[in-house]
């Protein structure tokens, strides 16, 4: 089967501290000294975006760059890239504005508080076929669960083990509370012009859910699906793995539409399958690849592990045909050695203090970066 790959792109978002793990906020200075960063209302983390590209082997490239120059204007500082995705150290009572004079953070701060201080990874991949899209958006928003399981980090806030793997989804506000599964794209317009009306949601971004369409003027222009609800993973070669899974699965549905649509192929209903997409996500974000979760075809209870083993097999004889199936494995490795939470509570079990944990993980992504660079990796 030949089919053209999607474009995809990256927000990532990064928060910045000491050696010793400790949050330090620099994210206004940073945005003035370097063109690839962007504030978030909170000084203690930002974001840069990547510009979409269809090869793997110039993703990894896109994410590594930004990250090395921000690493050395960093070291200037003596501060460094901290993992994790909530403020696992860090004072989550206080808020410190990056922007004091925006408006829209004031509403963010006033509303939110530091709930909304985590830092993730957003995947975009472009679909300019409104229909195959909205459908993209029905069976990833059902399966989404599963990239949370994989991609969770944030087991800790303020210095402690909360007992979540994703504290950081336990904690953000999902807004609005509700939101359906959209039929089409004329559903999604009139739903969000009401919700505006409402009031539910302050501008057209302010729609903060685990999957939504994207696109350079929402509602009415969108061009690719936006997945949010992964925590921040700093092993690129896992991300882009995690990414390769998810574009194989839209990919899928290219010839498979009637096959992997839910609202061609469930038995449940679009409330039923938004409200059980919701409790998947909880699920996950406590548990990740321990959870227990239920499958959009009908319901059912599946195993986080067991439905992503299945969703490997199904989607083996497309990645042989892409030639992206060594892209997948470190998805067998986290199956089989536990994803960033997992190891980080197991470490602390055995006696590992949460700093210790964090400091060889601050190690660890520095390790990665000069390996890239010694192996040449890095095309720019």
């Amino acid at each position: 089967m030949t089919v053209n790959r999607l474009l995809k792109g990256f927000e990532v978002e990064l928060f910045t501290g000491t050696a010793s793990a400790e949050h330090v906020g620099i994210a206004s200075v940073a945005a003035d000294e370097l063109s690839d960063f962007v504030k978030e209302p909170d000084q203690r983390n930002l974001e840069y975006i990547t510009l979409p590209e269809r090869k793997y082997e110039y993703l990894k490239n896109a994410l590594l760059i930004p990250r090395k120059r921000l690493r050395e204007w960093l070291k200037t500082k003596n501060l460094t890239i901290l993992p994790g995705s909530t403020l696992s150290l860090g004072d989550s009572g206080i808020f410190l504005r990056s922007d004091p004079s925006n408006s829209y953070h004031s509403l963010i701060e006033r509303q939110y508080g530091s709930n909304v201080v985590t830092t993730s990874v957003h995947i975009n991949l472009g679909i300019d076929n409104l229909p195959l899209l909205f459908s993209a958006l029905r069976l990833v928003r059902c399966e989404a669960a599963i990239f949370l399981a994989l991609s969770a980090s944030s087991p800790f806030l303020d210095g402690a083990l909360t007992g979540n793997h994703s504290q950081r989804w336990i904690q953000f506000p999902l807004t609005p509370q509700e939101v359906p599964i959209f039929l089409d794209h004329s559903h999604y317009v009139v739903w969000v012009e009401e919700q505006l009306r409402q009031k539910n949601m302050w501008n057209e971004r302010h729609l903060w859910t685990s999957v939504r369409p994207n696109g350079p003027s929402r509602p009415y222009k969108v061009d690719r699906l936006e997945l949010r609800i992964c925590d921040l993973v700093t092993d690129c070669d896992l991300l882009l793995a995690i990414t390769a899974l998810l574009e194989l699965r839209v990919l899928s549905l290219v010839t498979n539409v009637n096959e992997l649509d839910p609202l061609e192929v469930s038995s449940l209903t679009v409330s039923e399958l938004a409200h059980l997409s919701k409790l998947n996500d909880i699920s996950a974000a406590k548990l990740s690849l321990d959870a227990v979760l239920h499958h959009w075809k009908n319901g059912e209870k599946i195993y986080c592990r067991e439905w992503i083993d299945q969703l490997i097999s199904e989607v083996t004889p497309l990645a042989e045909s892409q030639g992206m199936l060594p892209l997948l494995n470190p998805i067998k490795k986290v199956l089989l050695h536990g994803n960033q939470s997992m190891r980080w509570i197991n470490a602390c079990s055995h006696g590992e203090s949460i700093d210790s944990v964090l400091k060889d993980s601050i190690q660890a992504i520095e390790n990665e970066e000069k390996a890239c660079n010694q192996s040449g990796s890095f095309l720019g």
